[in-house]
């Protein structure tokens, strides 16, 4: 992996490695409290798991609204100044969320980081499409995430003891992360979008929407992307929730279950990236789905924290299939001068999945049983994998479908 990642340092520009960088120190900082955000609302404000399933939805709706706005922003003022004022605002919202104590503040600053958090992911997508050649991109991707996660390894992890005693100390790390980050793309970063790109956005009738919404395979991939994303949802949001709240699992001990997300991913990302971008990337995308329905269905029947800690390692099994896979695809499809609302769309999928996926999990909870949402979930799951098999005959011969030829 070493010798890879040497290989790969000379690939690729200055200003990849510095969003790797800043990716890895951002996200130490914001995972050391968000896997346990949700069990901090909860014994807080003393609610249930549907109100606290609601604080997500709130986020999620303003995520769906600012990601369909970040597209066209991204394509006009540019790539790196969308990404500033996204860590910027991240970085403050956790900071007056340590002095939050009632539902309505929670609710506004859920809303916020709702907002902020898919200019980020929309300006960075777009500025690695950007800088990066189409035969590369899949191991680029592939390197960012390795960086994320490396972050998401050693966050939670180190997270879990500090929430035990502390989350405001928690919700100051996280926004010390996210602003430093910010502060190096401000005097490091420069800006990716070609003038003539962006003032040909700006003529664009409808943001430019208009055009992308009648290319049929991409919407209809992340539409069937978005019942993917559901199951996944629930698990990130719902599963800290559940099992101290079911099975006594404390902070402390369930953060190794999404630390072993990040390591396997910093481990194995590449070498398995490798391997799925030599075949059709929506069987590829198919693929990672199953292992999301097993997953879901190990936490249905699991009871113990070595059978929860099973079920994400049959999880990030599916997500390294499929998410780098899924953003390469749609930065392929994307023309230069829509790249930023090709990204925007995807991004999407993220914001309807968590304002649908918790929601309805936490009332399925609530009204039927604490184990009703993972079996619904595998359901969902199930049905995505079908039609992602149906899209693939549909578009037999869309030369889109290899990330590069096999």
């Amino acid at each position: 992996m070493i010798t890879k990642l040497r290989r790969a340092r000379n690939e690729y520009p200055n200003q990849f490695w510095l969003m790797a960088f800043g990716m890895l120190i951002g996200t130490m900082g914001s995972s050391m409290i968000w896997p346990f955000l949700m069990i901090y609302v909860s014994e807080t404000l003393s609610v249930g798991l549907t109100v606290v399933a609601s604080m997500m939805s709130i986020n999620a709706a303003m995520n769906l609204l600012f990601s369909f706005l970040a597209g066209p922003v991204t394509d006009r003022i540019g790539r790196k100044w969308v990404m500033v004022i996204s860590l910027a605002g991240n970085g403050l919202c956790y900071v007056l969320m340590s002095f939050a104590g009632s539902v309505p503040a929670f609710a506004i600053l859920m809303g916020l980081r709702g907002a902020f958090m898919p200019l980020y992911r929309v300006g960075s997508d777009a500025m690695m499409a950007d800088m990066i050649p189409q035969e590369k991109r899949a191991d680029g991707y592939a390197v960012l995430r390795m960086s994320n996660n490396l972050g998401i390894a050693l966050g939670p992890a180190i997270g879990g003891f500090i929430t035990s005693s502390s989350y405001a100390i928690g919700f100051y790390i996280a926004a010390i992360g996210l602003i430093t980050y910010s502060l190096l793309l401000v005097f490091l970063a420069k800006e990716t979008l070609q003038k003539d790109l962006s003032v040909a956005a700006v003529k664009e009738r409808f943001g430019g929407y208009g055009q992308i919404f009648r290319d049929k395979p991409f919407i209809n991939f992340n539409l069937i992307f978005t019942l993917t994303a559901v199951t996944a949802a629930m698990i990130w949001v719902l599963l800290a929730v559940y099992t101290k709240q079911n099975y006594g699992i404390p902070e402390k001990l369930y953060g190794f279950i999404p630390a072993t997300n990040a390591i396997m991913v910093v481990t194995l990302q590449i070498l398995i990236t490798r391997f799925t971008k030599r075949y059709n990337s929506v069987r590829m995308v198919a693929l990672g789905a199953g292992f999301y329905v097993l997953a879901n269905l190990i936490i249905g029947v699991g009871f113990t924290f070595w059978m929860f800690w099973g079920a994400m390692v049959v999880m990030t099994l599916g997500e390294l299939i499929m998410v780098p896979t899924a953003t390469t695809y749609v930065a392929n499809l994307a023309p230069p001068d829509k790249r930023g609302r090709y990204m925007s769309i995807h991004g999407m999928t993220n914001g309807i999945s968590m304002g649908i996926g918790p929601l309805l999990g936490g009332f399925l909870s609530d009204s039927i049983s604490p184990h009703a949402p993972w079996f619904f979930a595998a359901l969902i799951g199930s049905i995505s994998v079908v039609l992602y098999l149906f899209f693939t005959k549909r578009s037999a011969g869309d030369k889109t479908q290899k990330i590069i030829p096999a």
